[in-house]
């Protein structure tokens, strides 16, 4: 059934990524009309320094605030 890969960088709260899940998950349910049994969703993070844009770094483009 439903595999959802969702990467992004590293340092997002475990209670984040639960409610990340948790939103995924009831869209698939209500548009892909499966249980939530069978939607998997995967989050692998990585970090900035491994994302660009148009040839620029993530670390450049949205530095540290």
């Amino acid at each position: 059934m439903p595999l959802l890969k969702v990467s992004m960088w590293a340092g997002i709260t475990k209670e984040h990524k639960a409610e990340l899940a948790k939103a995924l998950t009831d869209t698939m349910i209500q548009v892909a009309k499966v249980p939530a049994q069978a939607v998997t969703i995967q989050i692998e993070e990585l970090p900035k320094e491994n994302w660009a844009t148009g040839g620029v770094l993530h670390t450049e483009l949205f530095p540290p605030k």
